[in-house]
C-alpha cells in the first residue's frame, strides 16, 4: 500500500503582512494530491478576523465560516483538529486530513510552559485493513522545553502504538540544530524520510561502512519559504520505505506561510 503525505505550518491562514490567504492554502493543500496531511497553527476560530475579512465581496467571502481543519478538508478528506492555544478573539492548534477513515483521535496537552501552548495530535487511520498511527507535532522555540516535549512524545507512541504498527509523525519541530533525531530514532525505531532518502543507496552506505562513518543526519531547510535555510519541519515514520521527498518551496509558496510544505510519498511495509 502506497500513501502520500504532507506537512504544513500554514501561519494561521495569514501571511506575513497578516491579509488572509485561506483561499490559495485550500488550493496548495489540494494540490499536494496528499492522503494523509498534517497541519500546524491552524486556526478552529478567529473573531478578530472573521469580523474584518469575513464579509462577501462579489459573492467570495476573504474568511470562511467554517474552522480551517474542515475548509481544507472539504469532501474528500476527513479532518481532526487538536486546540492547542485559546484566547479571547479565537484558537489554534493542530489538524489532520485523511482520505481515509480516522478510526480515534486524542489530543495531549505537551505545553512546557505558559507563554507556549503546544500538543500532540494522535489519529489512527484504517486503509486496506491496516491501521496507521499518526502524530501532528508543534514543539517549543525554547531548546529545553521541545527536549522535554520529544521525552513526552516518545511516550505517548510507546503508549499509544503497539510495536509492528506502523506510525507517522510529522509537524514543526522548530529542532533547527537537528539535537532531537538521534533521540526519535534510538527510542521509537523511526527513520526521518529524507535521512532515508539521501543515505539509503547501497554504495553510500557500503563506503561510510568502511570509513566506519555514520550518514549525516540532514533533514530539509523549510524556513523561511522564500529561501529555505533553517530545517524546521520533519516527517518520521516507522513500517514504511520512503520513495520520494521534497520541499516545495519558492515565491508561490512564500505568499502562504513563511515555512515551506514536505511531501513524501511512502509504502507500507507488508
Amino acid at each position: 500500500m502506497k500513501i502520500r503525505v504532507a506537512t504544513y505550518n500554514i501561519h494561521k491562514g495569514v501571511s506575513y503582512r497578516s491579509q488572509p490567504r485561506v483561499h490559495a492554502l485550500r488550493q496548495a493543500i489540494e494540490a499536494f494530491h496528499a492522503d494523509l496531511i498534517f497541519l500546524q497553527e491552524v486556526q478552529g476560530q478567529h473573531d478578530r478576523i472573521e469580523a474584518r475579512y469575513g464579509e462577501e465581496h462579489h459573492g467570495h467571502r476573504h474568511w470562511p465560516k467554517k474552522a480551517q481543519h474542515e475548509f481544507f478538508a472539504g469532501e474528500s478528506h476527513q479532518s481532526v483538529y487538536g486546540l492547542n492555544a485559546q484566547y479571547d478573539h479565537g484558537h489554534h492548534g493542530n489538524a489532520l486530513l485523511s482520505k481515509y477513515p480516522i478510526a480515534r483521535w486524542t489530543n495531549t496537552d505537551i505545553s512546557d510552559h505558559a507563554y507556549e501552548s503546544r500538543g500532540i495530535l494522535h489519529s489512527v487511520v484504517e486503509s486496506e485493513g491496516r491501521l496507521v498511527h499518526c502524530y501532528v507535532i508543534h514543539l517549543g522555540l525554547f531548546e529545553r522545553s521541545r527536549v522535554r516535549q520529544v521525552d513526552l512524545l516518545v511516550e505517548a507512541v510507546r503508549s499509544s502504538a503497539p510495536d509492528g504498527e506502523p506510525v507517522i509523525i510529522a509537524g514543526d519541530f522548530n529542532d533547527w540544530r537537528n539535537t532531537l533525531t538521534a533521540k526519535l530514532q534510538s527510542a521509537l525505531n523511526v527513520r526521518e524520510v529524507f535521512d532515508e532518502i539521501e543515505h539509503g543507496h547501497p554504495v553510500g552506505d557500503l563506503v561510510r561502512t568502511l570509513a566506519r562513518r555514520k550518514a549525516a543526519q540532514r533533514p530539509a531547510r523549510t524556513f523561511p519559504a522564500a529561501l529555505p535555510f533553517f530545517r524546521l519541519d520533519r516527517i518520521y515514520v516507522r513500517g514504511f520505505e520512503v520513495e520520494s521527498a521534497e520541499v516545495l518551496h519558492g515565491p508561490l509558496w512564500a505568499k502562504l506561510s513563511d515555512h515551506a510544505p514536505i511531501v513524501a510519498n511512502l509504502k507500507l511495509v507488508s
